[in-house]
């Protein structure tokens, strides 16, 4: 065991996989592996008997962890040094619309700095690397939302409207310059709308988690009408993830998303979340479309369903309820 890297690793839910063990094992860093997302895709990785370690900021005693910030070269240079991995999953950012507005300095550093910083170890390690960008990048498309949109259209047509989005198409812009300077080989993902249990609660968060968050305590919160998403729920979206070690298309990009029939009203989901927590829509506030906020997302998953065996089982009503009762046992609600 490395000398950072000590203690039992934490009980984590088990993803849903029907397929457990790898057709061949790799040994894998995951950026980012404490965070929601991280966790679920490094507890997937792990059952299908690869050799996975979670970088994160975090000090503690989880096997096979390591810290580290990827905003600092010295830091990064002391795990690579350590550890010679087949593949990372980068995952590791800063979150969010408002987020980005409020804490800018975090966001930039960590988002843009910190991918450069992993693709410098990338370029002397010649590891294999799947970056966490966003659906994010595709802006205010009104079109349905295929991989090649973005290389198809101007940006005027596909305007980011905030910085979250920009840092993202940034570290998916240096990934494909990385390529050809170097000779590295990335996969990029556009996650839309993971959510489900280890998503903590912040004002930044996604709708679900900050609906469910103030349901569940009786706060107010707001709905906007007009706007509709899809959702994937996070054990869907890693079970997909972690398919791509296997068939790894070096400069491929795959939107990953819940199935078409789920796309629906921001409102939809709201009822949804008020029926799973047991709440009228008392403390709701609804509002006409909010500004700066593209409308209506559809999204294209074909092309991870061909190479990824993307299949996602979990439906918004099964993936809210699951999530309300994770979040009523971690904030000890009814207790």
């Amino acid at each position: 065991m490395h000398p950072f890297a000590v203690g039992p690793r934490e009980q984590i839910p088990q993803a849903l996989s029907d397929e457990v063990i790898a057709l061949e094992t790799f040994k894998i860093l995951v950026t980012g592996g404490a965070g929601s997302i991280g966790t679920n895709l490094v507890n997937e990785l792990t059952r299908r008997g690869h050799n996975v370690f979670a970088l994160d900021l975090l000090n503690n005693e989880r096997d096979s962890y390591v810290r580290a910030d990827v905003r600092y070269m010295r830091q990064l240079e002391r795990v690579f040094e350590s550890y010679n991995f087949d593949y990372v999953y980068h995952l590791a950012a800063e979150y969010g619309r408002w987020n980005g507005e409020d804490y800018y300095e975090n966001l930039w550093e960590t988002n843009v700095i910190g991918t450069k910083n992993i693709l410098r170890m990338q370029e002397r390690y010649k590891f294999r690397m799947i970056f966490f960008s966003s659906a994010e990048v595709y802006g205010d498309y009104s079109g349905l939302m295929t991989e090649d949109v973005m290389e198809k259209n101007p940006i005027s047509d596909t305007y980011q409207m905030n910085d979250y989005a920009i840092s993202k198409w940034a570290g998916e812009l240096m990934c494909m310059n990385s390529a050809k300077m170097f000779g590295t080989e990335t996969v990029r993902v556009r996650p839309v709308n993971c959510y489900g249990p280890g998503e903590l609660y912040t004002p930044y968060r996604g709708f679900i988690p900050k609906f469910i968050y103030h349901a569940l305590h009786d706060m107010p919160y707001t709905v906007f009408k007009g706007h509709k998403r899809i959702i994937d729920y996070v054990e869907d979206s890693c079970n997909t993830w972690a398919n791509i070690v296997n068939n790894f298309i070096p400069g491929e990009v795959y939107n990953v998303a819940g199935r078409p029939e789920w796309e629906m009203e921001i409102k939809d989901y709201s009822d949804i979340v008020l029926d799973a927590v047991g709440r009228d829509d008392s403390i709701i506030t609804y509002e006409e479309s909010e500004p700066f906020t593209t409308e209506i997302k559809t999204i294209d998953c074909s092309k991870a369903i061909e190479d990824l065996k993307h299949d996602p089982k979990i439906d918004p009503v099964e993936g809210i309820r699951r999530t309300v009762e994770w979040m009523r046992r971690h904030y000890r609600i009814g207790e």
